[in-house]
C-alpha cells in the first residue's frame, strides 16, 4: 500500500513541476511566496530593521512594543 502512495505522490510532484516549467506566472508567484516566507521572522524573534513596512501583531500594538 505504501508503494501506491509513493507513486501517487511522485506523480503529483512531477505534474506540478511540469506545470511550473511551462507557466512563468506560476513560477514567479511561487518564487514570491518563498521569498515572503523566508523574510518572515520565526516565533520568538524580534523584527529587525530589514522588515520595515510589515504589520506588527495586534497584541504588540496595544502593548506599545
Amino acid at each position: 500500500m505504501a508503494g501506491k502512495n509513493n507513486k501517487a505522490l511522485l506523480a503529483a510532484l512531477g505534474l506540478g513541476a511540469a506545470y511550473l516549467m511551462r507557466n512563468k506566472e506560476s513560477r514567479d508567484k511561487l518564487a514570491k511566496q518563498f521569498e515572503t516566507f523566508t523574510n518572515t521572522p520565526m516565533r520568538g524573534q524580534k523584527n529587525n530593521a530589514n522588515t520595515t513596512g510589515q504589520e506588527t501583531p495586534e497584541s504588540m500594538r496595544h502593548q506599545g512594543l
